[in-house]
């Protein structure tokens, strides 16, 4: 009878999958056999990398790739001894590292990712390698607390800008607007609040808050590649000539989403913005107002609460889900983005 394997895996002792900088990423390799078995060796590898890569209709190519993670052991196996024999039956291999700190977050988008995996390859005499890998989630705490206090404090931005021509009567539209402050985590509300007032003679057709995602891809110190989009949108009516129109604490929801900057890798580049749409009618530009944002891991605390190393109750975390194939893609920015 040929000899036969029967289980290959990796099993993560976090079943959830999800690590933080600093934590021990430990499991086992687990081999089920049917036959005697001759391998020369266990290998063990755990990679860690950030990807920029830009696809053509002639071929796929690579613009840059940094690396996070490279670790590799031997988990069966001496270069000076001959091969092993594994027996029929259940085998269990532990591993057991420390990650990083300062690792940035797992990302997946359209043109490139951070991506945290391992692989495991066993080898046989005859040259017959098999091989087989698990994806991991990594997610680089950001503490609001620890940032800049500024941030929690409210954030305003004002604009004056004149509206239609000035011999016939044009004026100035004028808007304040205000965030309730500069940070927030997935999962909680941004309360935005304005004033426009419509001081000329073209009539408002609608004013919107949008809270937007813009990331920027990079290779060998230069932007290649940038996706912006909308995540959530909340808008109003018409202003007419002389009018004005008062936005009090209205809210926009912020999704799970990967945080501000990614910090730890210098290919991909996140930001987050509301911006503050004016649209007038005729042939009159739109007037933005743009308020930078953080996006973190940890919220801010109340007076009497304590910052703990475990995911906060009242955060959402990512839904990523990791299909079988390298690379993964985030799926939504497929189905909704624009390209500049």
């Amino acid at each position: 009878m040929p000899r036969k394997l029967l289980k290959f895996l990796i099993l993560f002792d976090n079943t959830s999958l999800l690590y933080f900088p600093g934590q021990f990423l430990s499991g086992r390799v687990l081999l089920e056999l049917q036959d005697d078995t001759p391998a020369l060796g266990l290998h063990f590898h755990v990679v860690g990398e950030g990807v920029v890569r830009l696809r053509s209709a002639r071929q796929e190519r690579t613009y840059d790739k940094e690396n996070f993670i490279d670790f590799r052991m031997k988990l069966l196996g001496d270069n000076d001894q001959g091969p092993s024999v594994l027996s029929p039956g259940i085998h269990s291999f532990p591993f057991k590292l420390g990650l990083p700190l300062g690792l940035p977050s797992t990302f997946l988008g359209r043109y490139g990712w951070i991506q945290y995996y391992c692989k495991a390859a066993l080898r046989e005499p005859s040259g017959l390698i098999h091989k087989n890998h698990q994806v991991f989630i990594v997610m680089s705490p950001i503490d609001l607390n620890l940032e800049q206090s500024i941030l929690a404090q409210p954030f305003k931005c004002d604009v004056e800008h004149r509206l239609g021509m000035a011999c016939v009567g044009g004026g100035i539209v004028k808007c304040k607007v205000a965030l309730d402050r500069g940070g927030y985590v997935p999962g909680e509300s941004i309360s935005v609040s304005a004033h426009v007032s419509n001081g000329s003679n073209v009539t408002i057709k609608s004013t919107r808050a949008a809270l937007t995602e813009t990331i920027q891809y990079l290779a060998r110190g230069k932007v290649v590649q940038v996706e912006k989009r909308e995540l959530a949108v909340i808008a109003r009516g018409k202003i007419r000539p002389g009018g004005h129109d008062q936005w009090q604490n209205e809210t926009l929801y912020v999704p799970p989403l990967p945080p501000t900057n990614l910090r730890g890798c210098h290919l991909i580049k996140i930001q987050y913005d509301v911006f503050f749409v004016i649209e007038p009618k005729s042939i009159e530009k739109q007037i933005k107002l743009q308020l930078p944002i953080m996006l973190a891991t940890y919220p801010f605390r109340n007076a009497n609460a304590d910052i703990s190393n475990t995911w906060p109750e009242s955060v959402l975390k990512p839904e990523t889900h990791y299909p079988s194939t390298l690379p993964i893609f985030r799926s939504d920015l497929h189905d909704s983005t624009e390209h500049s």
